[in-house]
């Protein structure tokens, strides 16, 4: 209806001759000079408000109701502006075309100081979706196969990222611009936890390990961007059945939207039976998921998504323990929800918009020997953000604001002959500000600069958070970047539960980068230096005694990471090696004095490579790690984390076999951890009281779930259009 009263007010206004005039539709892909895709290119007809951006596959779509002799107009940062005579007869315009990048420009002086990028938004990328599924021993876990780069720490107890001498709750995760506050499922202690969300949601990510953007905050340490995947590709069926569980898939395309319905089913019960385990299952981890997202093109280049995911786990674990039983037990069930909305859109004179609101709850009851420990966190998340591209032609402009709203209960419960609870809680309003500008000062010297500002009600108190990086082009292929900022976080839910007058924990950035990408090769090499204020430190012995609570903790982390990447050396072969030198202590927590953190290891180092056999139409992958000795507290010797442990060791096979079954596209995934069954030792547990005749602490090792971990899988696509031959090797 409003299409047809707009079509009847320009009838009255330009004539009836116009009464035969049709639209015609423009449409086609921009690409870069070396054949990569460019998102967010502005694509317009000069003097008119038709046009449309590009999306994140360079694709772009708009219709005009201009007639004759026009000039197509594409502009993007960094980029030579372009403008291209059209005729417009009512006809389909389809298009293909290319940009230049503006010699020393913003387009090749990519800012990246702490950034190791996997999307096609960025060419600096290091790692995308497909090598988040292929890396040996990820197991299609994104935490899994960032841990592979450098500036990360192998904590294979914990499975999380810890980087840069930074613990695992300093770096948080986004979905689509927005804070995700339960990113890993429910775990217990010295069991790893995963990832909730399953690589396939995803287009491409960003793992900034430090000097991030202003958009992003409430990271002591680095922030993961989670971008996810706009329309599908196309309608299909997935079924999938493995030694661990079982899922199947719908995804309907049509025109403008499409639909994706997903669920599956976890039970390692029989698993585990069949394999040696190192610890004693009562109840083996089981569960199941389920999703749905729904992604709609709105006018000629806006986005609308919503993806809603539910998740239920439960699990009985009895480990090795130092006391005089000789064994403890922990249970643990877990339920969660989760709701992402996002919408974007271009809007006029350059302006574009991103907003979106997320929904989460978190129930996990943990009950370890007899004791109940519930925690109940609910919260939501709105953020809203302006872009202008068209300010001028060597800068651009981005507002925003966003909000947090949550509240979080724990109940602690002795499960004795008569129950005593105890309930603590909180409620956390927080809000943000934040501006941020890309520019370009000389032809070889860019920069992005920016701010952010946050307060929060239950600290009452606010900060102000400045950013600043800056790149130089060095040769056609290589530039030096370096970026300083200030960034912030709340303390941990845990601690405001017990004391929530604290303050913000604060760290400062600086990061200086090398970067050689041409060619199918990356060379990226890092050094930076980090330094703590106010971390929250409480009494040990007593944690949930308030009055212990202060922010006097403080600390430091400086390194060296170097990154090298080839696809093009030897045929069918690409392969990563990366390298982390860190440096680091502190004193936050319990530490009575400053300390090397028992997560941190000095040397870190990762091997990655892939192979594809077209005569097996297989992809061999291999995965070899190494992280030098974690310090530990040793309660039998003077000191403070003065243990040393073992080095830690790990090569991961894996292979995946491409064919068709039952005439459809199918994947075999076989893949095998630690298939050397290296005896990793990540800690000790010490009885709470010295034995009576030695006076020494008994202990027992703290060591994975399992010698190793093998995996089948069997993954099939009906009714998939396979892009080629099956035999084609997978990009």
């Amino acid at each position: 209806m409003k299409r047809l009263l707009l079509s009847l007010l320009l009838l009255l206004a330009s004539g009836l001759p116009s009464l035969a005039q049709s639209a015609t539709t423009l449409s086609g892909t921009v690409r870069d000079a070396a054949g990569g895709v460019l998102p967010g290119v502005n694509v317009f007809l000069r003097g008119t408000f038709d046009g449309a951006s590009t999306d994140s596959v360079g694709a772009f779509r708009f219709e005009t109701r201009q007639t004759g002799a026009a000039v197509l107009v594409l502009s993007l940062l960094g980029y030579q502006p372009q403008e291209l005579p059209v005729a417009l007869s009512g006809q389909p315009l389809r298009l293909t075309l290319k940009m230049k990048g503006t010699p020393h420009a913003l387009g090749s002086v990519v800012v990246t100081a702490g950034a190791f990028e996997a999307s096609d938004e960025h060419r600096s990328a290091a790692l995308n979706t497909r090598d988040v599924q292929t890396t040996a021993g990820a197991l299609a876990d994104v935490a899994g196969a960032l841990n592979t780069l450098p500036g990360t720490t192998k904590v294979g107890e914990e499975g999380q990222l810890f980087v840069r001498g930074g613990a695992a709750n300093e770096t948080k995760v986004y979905l689509d611009g927005l804070l995700v506050q339960n990113f890993y499922a429910g775990s217990v202690p010295a069991v790893p936890a995963r990832g909730r969300f399953a690589p396939t949601l995803f287009r491409g990510t960003v793992f900034s390990t430090g000097g991030y953007s202003a958009l992003y905050g409430q990271a002591l340490s680095g922030v993961l961007q989670l971008n996810s995947t706009d329309l599908a590709a196309e309608t299909q069926t997935g079924v999938s059945v493995s030694s661990v569980f079982v899922g199947a898939s719908r995804t309907k395309r049509w025109e403008r939207t499409s639909l994706d319905v997903s669920g599956d089913y976890t039970n390692l019960t029989p698993y585990m039976g069949l394999l040696p385990q190192n610890v004693d299952w009562v109840q083996a981890p089981r569960g199941g998921s389920g999703s749905v997202k729904l992604s709609h093109r709105t006018g000629q280049a806006g986005m609308l998504k919503a993806y809603g995911t539910w998740s239920g786990q439960r699990l009985t674990i009895g480990q090795p323990s130092p006391e005089a039983a000789g064994r403890q037990q922990i249970a643990l069930q877990n339920r969660n929800g989760y709701l992402n909305t996002t919408f974007r859109s271009p809007l006029r004179h350059g302006w574009s918009l991103q907003t979106g609101v997320a929904l989460s709850r978190d129930d996990k009851d943990l009950q370890p020997d007899t004791l109940r420990l519930r925690t109940l966190e609910q919260a939501v998340v709105g953020r809203v953000v302006l872009t202008n591209d068209s300010v001028g032609t060597r800068w651009n402009l981005k507002l925003g604001v966003e909000g947090v709203g949550q509240r979080v209960t724990q109940t602690y419960q002795l499960q004795a002959t008569e129950p005593i609870s105890f309930q603590t809680s909180f409620t956390e309003q927080r809000t943000a500000a934040f501006v941020e500008t890309d520019f370009q000062l000389t032809d070889r010297l860019a920069g992005r600069a920016g701010g952010r500002a946050e307060y929060s009600a239950l600290l009452g108190l606010a900060n102000a958070a400045p950013r600043l990086a800056l790149a130089y082009q060095t040769t056609e292929h290589s530039s030096v970047s370096g970026a300083y900022g200030r960034f912030y976080q709340t303390p941990d839910n845990a601690l405001l539960l017990v004391q929530p007058a604290l303050r913000f924990e604060e760290a400062q950035h600086a990061v200086l980068t090398y970067q050689y990408n041409h060619n199918g090769r990356l060379l990226q090499t890092e050094a930076y230096h980090k330094t703590y204020a106010h971390l929250t430190r409480f009494d040990g012995r007593n944690p949930r005694n308030p009055a212990a609570y202060s922010n006097d903790g403080t600390g430091y982390a400086r390194g060296f990471d170097v990154l090298w990447r080839d696809r093009k050396t030897v045929k069918n072969l690409e392969y990563w090696v990366s390298y982390g030198l860190l440096d680091t202590r502190r004193q936050y927590r319990q530490d009575p004095v400053s300390a090397v953190p028992t997560f941190a290891s000095r040397h870190n180092v990762s091997v990655v490579g892939k192979y594809w056999v077209p005569k097996l139409n297989t992809l061999f992958g291999a995965t070899w790690s190494y992280g030098s000795s974690r310090r530990y507290h040793d309660l039998n010797r003077e000191g403070y984390n003065q243990g040393v442990l073992p080095t830690y060791q790990d090569l991961s096979l894996n292979a995946s076999y491409l064919t068709r079954l039952f005439g459809q596209f199918t994947i075999v995934h076989v893949s095998a951890s630690n298939v050397l069954a290296r005896p990793n030792v990540f800690g000790y547990r010490y009885a709470t009281t010295p034995d009576a005749a030695t006076g020494q602490y008994r202990r027992v090792a703290i060591t994975p779930t399992a010698p190793r971990m093998l995996f089948v899988g069997v993954f099939i696509s009906i009714n998939k259009k396979s892009p080629g031959d099956v035999n084609e090797r997978p990009e």
